[in-house]
């Protein structure tokens, strides 16, 4: 039975839940036998297992869902406050730890073994049952090399991170943009799992963004799409640290808010800020209002490019309900095709300071097991 089969069905059951031989025969278009020996294969290696018995007009049947404890995953998003978690199939964290990068990149291999060892000691169930590590990095990765080619934020470039902890670890480690990384978590685990085209925007110190095409997360050429950041927003405007000018990044992000907001003597904190404008600040008010439709406009953008179902916008810390979030819903709602029918549901959430390492975890998982092997 080819590998497509198994991961077909087991993608079907993590997107959608437990789900019966006669929910997968119907949903797949497989074979009766084909499902029967594929879900017997998945037993067997301890990937999926017998749920809850479902009784209709007929035979009951048994629903099959993903057990939890067959594969744990390393996830480490190195960031400026790098975290490290240990998850296990069901997308949980079961362990989180802040920890400081060694100063010497090729030492991160030995680095992240000891981590390993701290919480996946050696003779342990997750230790028998490590099947990766995920590395979520600001940057332009190459995923297939697992190589960072450049991150600003690190000052890396060209390293051969994937190759320097596989060797170290002796577990496949995946590398991706922390931006992808969050949208993989989204897609695999969190509310969008049963959305296969997706753009996802988090705004954060920068501005990241990911797409999720026919449940593909979709990189370009050179691994580079979806980097909405360094568009240009305002021709010649601020100097942005890629050594472009008016980058969205320049206006949009919570970098950029706080250091307008310093500049006219406001609070940097943009919930300081909207507090500000809700009491009549009309600086405030300008400032939160240009910086939203701008983003706003990128949005509209990129669905004229990419045409996703659902626009997916994070911000680590809290919701986006004030003059931020409405300019940005009204200059990309406003600027959307008039023809475009259904129109695509911009939605909003808060992620927490986690969110990076736990991408990193489903990357790893969605490498691992739910990509062909």
């Amino acid at each position: 039975m080819s590998c497509r089969s198994h991961v077909q069905l087991l993608r079907l059951i993590n997107q959608f839940g437990p789900l019966s031989r006669a929910d997968l025969i119907r949903i797949s278009g497989l074979s009766k036998g084909a499902v029967s020996m594929v879900t017997a294969d998945l037993m067997a290696r301890g990937l999926i297992e017998n749920r809850d018995t479902v009784h209709g007009g007929g035979r009951p049947s048994v629903r099959l869902g993903i057990a939890a404890d067959s594969a744990f995953f390393l996830g480490i998003s190195l960031a400026d406050r790098p975290v490290m978690v240990l998850g296990d199939l069901h997308g949980t964290i079961l362990e989180r730890h802040d920890i400081t990068l060694p100063d010497r990149v090729e030492d991160i291999g030995p680095y992240v073994r000891d981590l390993m060892a701290r919480v996946a000691p050696g003779g342990s169930v997750p230790a028998r049952r490590m099947r990766g590590i995920g590395l979520a990095v600001s940057g332009l990765v190459d995923d297939g090399a697992g190589l960072c080619v450049r991150s600003t934020l690190t000052g890396w470039e060209n390293v051969p991170l994937g190759p320097l902890v596989t060797r170290a670890c002796g577990v496949p480690a995946y590398v991706e943009n922390d931006a992808n990384a969050l949208t993989v978590a989204q897609y695999r685990f969190g509310p969008m799992r049963e959305t296969a085209s997706f753009s996802l925007v988090s705004l954060g110190r920068g501005i990241g963004c990911g797409h999720m095409v026919g449940g593909e997360l979709f990189r370009g050429f050179r691994g580079g799409a979806g980097e909405i950041a360094h568009a240009t927003a305002e021709p010649g405007g601020l100097p942005c640290q890629c050594g472009k000018k008016g980058c969205l990044d320049t206006v949009a992000s919570l970098t950029a808010i706080a250091h307008l907001a310093a500049r006219a003597g406001l609070p940097g904190d943009l919930d300081e800020l909207e507090r500000t404008a809700a009491r009549g600040d009309l600086r405030a008010v300008e400032l939160l209002h240009r910086a939203g439709s701008a983003l706003g406009l990128m949005i509209a953008a990129m669905v004229q490019i990419m045409d996703p179902r659902h626009v997916l916008v994070t911000r680590q810390g809290g919701e986006l309900a004030g003059v931020y979030g409405r300019a940005m819903r009204q200059a990309a709602e406003g600027n959307f095709l008039p023809q475009l029918a259904p129109r695509p549901e911009i939605i909003t959430c808060d992620v927490t300071a986690d969110a990076w390492a736990f991408g990193a975890v489903s990357v790893a998982a969605d490498r691992s097991l739910f990509q062909e092997f």
